[in-house]
């Protein structure tokens, strides 16, 4: 029976880019990487995605925008019936840009927002004035209608600004929030030493973020800790402001970490490497030489990643298990096999009562 194509796909469509960020899961440069895709090459990729039927199509980096032939790559995908929409870091997005996104058929821009300050945002970003242009950038896409929402990585140096920057992403008119929690991946293992939260500051902003979600204007997601959700529905939160049922168009809600799952998630690198996962960077094969079809369907890695009962110690036998399944990518980073217990979970890692595990 073929399994279902994957909901997102993020295809990094270059590794250029004009900031230097810390946490970098592709270790962006200043210069395109040698080998990266053609232009031929990448709208053959997406050629394959459209007939791979997925549902979505994130266009990243580095920076997509500076790749020269952007906009031919984004209108490709709009042809082939796609929903298209970009992840940038916002510095290189002025009204006109906005509005060229928007007349090409892009449905939404994912801007990288890192502190509610300057100094903060700046030093993880690399670069003097990053924080002003993000914000210009959300206020240009406003004017030209194309929705945005702020991709805020939640770590230690800005933990306490968290409020603050969701103040700004609903006063400035986000569609969506979306706080990904720093795993040690690409450059983070080795610039973001001690940054990441531990799981007792993980849980406590989980809740706030659960609590907030209640009177929150649209909805927050959170990539990279598939335990949010389960206090979203242990908190009984119910949002004011939009149908519940939005949440469960999220790729991970209810199924736990969406790598390789069906409806979930696949990641194409700028030279054609496909991944799980942009934070489980286990190479599966390479656009040039395979099918990203049969990769889907075959690939033992895949094949492992989507039979939950072969999950290792304490996700193996917690009862949340089918709904959660920690998240993968951290458990590569951390103890070198993606199937063993996500360290990151506070639920795994001894807050968890022998009752409430489940027998394999």
């Amino acid at each position: 029976m073929p399994i279902s194509p994957p909901f997102l796909v993020s295809f990094s469509i270059t590794g250029k880019c004009n900031l230097k960020c810390k946490h970098c899961y592709s270790e962006s440069t200043e210069k395109p990487l040698p080998d990266e895709l053609s232009t031929e090459e990448a709208l053959r990729t997406i050629d394959e995605l459209a007939d791979l039927g997925i549902g979505l199509l994130i266009l990243d980096g580095g920076e997509p925008l500076l790749r020269e032939d952007f906009f031919t790559i984004a209108s490709h995908a709009v042809r082939k019936g796609i929903i298209t929409v970009i992840g940038s870091n916002g510095t290189l997005i002025d009204f006109s840009t906005a509005k060229r996104m928007v007349d090409c058929g892009i449905k939404a821009v994912a801007l990288s927002l890192d502190g509610a300050s300057a100094e903060t945002h700046d030093s993880f970003r690399g670069e003097e004035g990053s924080f002003k242009k993000v914000l210009e950038a959300a206020t240009a896409c406003n004017r030209a209608n194309l929705p945005f929402q702020f991709g805020m990585v939640v770590r230690r140096q800005n933990l306490p600004e968290i409020p603050e920057m969701l103040r700004l992403n609903d006063e400035l008119g986000g569609s969506a929030a979306e706080i990904f929690d720093l795993i040690p991946s690409g450059r983070a293992k080795k610039e973001c030493s001690g940054e990441a939260l531990n799981n007792k500051e993980r849980r406590e902003i989980m809740e706030w973020l659960a609590k907030k979600q209640t009177d929150y204007r649209v909805p927050i997601r959170v990539p990279a800790c598939p335990m949010y959700p389960l206090l979203l529905e242990e908190m009984k939160i119910v949002p004011k402001h939009f149908p519940i049922e939005l949440f469960q168009r999220i790729p991970y809600s209810q199924r736990g970490c969406a790598a390789g799952m069906p409806l979930g998630y696949l990641v194409i690198r700028a030279n054609g490497d496909i991944h799980p996962c942009m934070l489980l960077q286990i190479k599966l094969g390479n656009v040039r030489e395979n099918k990203i079809g049969l990769i889907w369907e075959e690939h033992p890695v895949l094949i492992e990643l989507r039979s939950r009962e072969k999950l290792k110690g304490e996700c193996g036998i917690c009862r949340y298990r089918d709904k959660c399944a920690g998240c993968r990518g951290r458990a590569l980073e951390e103890t070198g096999d993606f199937m063993q217990t996500d360290p990151g979970c506070w639920i795994a890692t001894g807050e968890i009562n022998r009752d409430e595990r489940i027998s394999i």
